[in-house]
């Protein structure tokens, strides 16, 4: 039996469109000789459809789209993703599912087991969970069907299981010949090698082959890496598919091979690369063409342009370089080199007469304070209006450059350099800033070098430097990942090494901008735990 593994880029919500990819998808198999696609976690709605799936007509439009695939199917079969209605009268209503259809019929439809509640997952809120799982039979096979989280439970390989339930187990004990698992992982930094020893494990100890096909694309914070797979009876990787882009793998079950595609290297080029695919899908998804970056001379906002470029082309980039009296010689320089190097467009809006005016307006009611960081937000909060003001006219989305470091301590402003439709380095730690953009000049220097030796500085203030406020990046940003990724608390933080008041006032810090965070725009989820939807905490707070 040949099996196409389809890894497609899906759009949340554009039912039509998700179903003119996969019919496509089908008659281009069809004429391949293939048995057998196999698509991505619903693969009708894209995902995740949050709210919309409470919504009755958007079940219902998914169910007509389902059959107008079906008569797509002659001669051949596809696994697709979709809503099904529950039609019991108990429960939420509708499922989360995966529909066997061949020869211009639904043969078999298989519901997910397991509903993720924890970090980005809310799926208990939406779906019933399957009250059993049976085999789909197939061209006189026995398919063992599951979804995503059905998969994550396996209990060699976790110690301790989230569910008391194993699919995979269940549908095993039934005689299975080949279990297949249509998935939407979101992508972390470190989880490949996570999902390839798990997936690897549950092939060995269940001695069937597993057949993985996972979603590619940006949806919102969240970014799907592909790496669609396959891995045969001793746990072996067999067929291979790209990551962070569309592909079709094939797999044959008699020869137990298939394609083996070229994948990223390593994590900084999984980084990047994900961080590039995050950003297009963004900005392609929600309509705009063209963006605008603040560009300073420092590095985030270098990387950030860097991306951009990337991901949507230097004529879809705007720069706007925005001095002001504490602006260095070096940042000028610097913005001016890499706006060249990069061929975007770049304009200059000194900001001096308008902060000059601001502490004109206010000088009666400042009289006698001491200039502060009253004075160094207004600079940035002039800097975001007019990066809005750009949007407003020409239709640009802003991105803004803040990094997970920064929007962990409140070392950002509220309506100024946090402005913006997309956050995109917010879950990137400083120090990993550095390594980036250190892999990104590797063969030649796109960042100007001095953009990488400078102090950091959001020069605000004559002679600032980010030290000034925040601790060494090298030091602060293993304690932020302990105590946001890790959920450690003070007494393990303080057995790393550190002195308890120190730790003490930094979790203060991160605790107590928590209002900052709840306002900033969405960002690009790559690590385990990043800041919005994922990130729960309360504003108002007693600890």
């Amino acid at each position: 039996m040949k099996i196409l593994l389809a890894q497609i880029n899906t759009i949340v919500g554009a039912l039509e469109h998700n179903t003119r990819i996969i019919i496509e998808t089908i008659r281009k198999a069809r004429t391949q000789n293939i048995d057998l696609v196999v698509f991505p976690e619903l693969t009708i709605t894209g995902y995740p459809p949050k709210d919309l799936v409470e919504k009755k007509w958007f079940v219902e439009k998914n169910v007509h789209q389902l059959e107008a695939i079906t008569p797509e199917t002659e001669g051949i079969g596809a696994i697709v993703g979709y809503l099904a209605p529950n039609p019991t009268a108990e429960g939420k209503g509708t499922f989360n599912s995966a529909a066997l259809l061949c020869d211009k019929s639904i043969s078999s439809v298989h519901h997910k087991s397991l509903l993720p509640t924890y970090d980005v997952f809310d799926e208990a809120r939406y779906f019933d969970p399957a009250p059993s799982v049976t085999p789909a039979l197939f061209r006189g096979k026995r398919l063992g069907i599951s979804i995503c989280e059905d998969i994550w439970n396996d209990q060699l390989h976790w110690g301790r299981r989230l569910y008391k339930r194993d699919p995979v187990l269940e549908l095993t004990e039934q005689r299975v010949d080949l279990m297949i698992n249509i998935s939407a992982s979101p992508f972390t930094l470190g989880k490949r090698q996570i999902k390839h020893d798990m997936f690897s494990q549950i092939a060995r100890r269940h001695q069937v082959p597993l057949v993985h096909t996972n979603l590619v694309g940006g949806n919102d914070s969240l970014i799907f890496d592909g790496w669609s797979n396959v891995f045969n009876r001793r746990g072996e990787i067999v067929a291979q598919g790209r990551d962070f882009q569309e592909d079709l793998l094939l797999y044959d079950t008699d020869q137990t091979t298939g394609e083996h595609h070229p994948t990223t290297a390593g994590g900084m080029e999984r980084l990047y690369q994900a961080l590039c695919l995050g950003l297009r899908d963004y900005v392609r998804k929600c309509g705009f063409k063209r963006v605008v970056i603040g560009l300073s001379g420092g590095i985030d906002s270098s990387l950030v342009a860097l991306l951009a470029v990337e991901a949507l082309g230097r004529e879809n980039v705007v720069g706007t370089f925005m001095p002001s009296r504490f602006t260095s010689e070096q940042s000028t320089k610097d913005a001016a080199e890499l706006a060249s190097r990069l061929g975007i467009e770049y304009c200059v809006i000194p900001i001096e007469p308008i902060f000059t005016s601001y502490l004109e307006s206010l000088s009666e009611h400042f009289r006698d304070k001491p200039f502060d960081v009253t004075e160094e937000n207004i600079q940035a909060r002039i800097r975001g209006n007019i990066l809005m003001a750009l949007s407003n006219k020409f239709g640009y989305l802003v991105l803004s450059t803040g990094n997970k470091s920064e929007l962990a301590m409140g070392y950002c402003t509220l309506y100024g350099d946090m402005v913006g439709g997309l956050a995109v380095i917010s879950d990137v730690p400083k120090t990993t800033v550095y390594e980036l953009t250190t892999y990104v000049n590797r063969d030649r220097e796109i960042i100007p070098a001095s953009v990488l030796t400078k102090p950091p500085s959001a020069e605000l203030r004559k002679n600032q430097k980010d030290e000034d406020s925040l601790p060494p990046y090298p030091v602060l940003d293993p304690i932020i990942k302990a105590y946001v990724e890790d959920r450690k608390g003070v007494e393990d933080i303080v057995a790393m090494g550190f002195e308890r008041s120190f730790i003490e006032n930094i979790i203060k810090c991160i605790d107590s901008n928590e209002y900052k965070r709840q306002q900033a725009p969405p960002g690009l989820k790559v690590t385990s735990k990043a800041f919005g939807y994922g990130w729960r905490m309360p504003i108002a707070k007693g600890i």
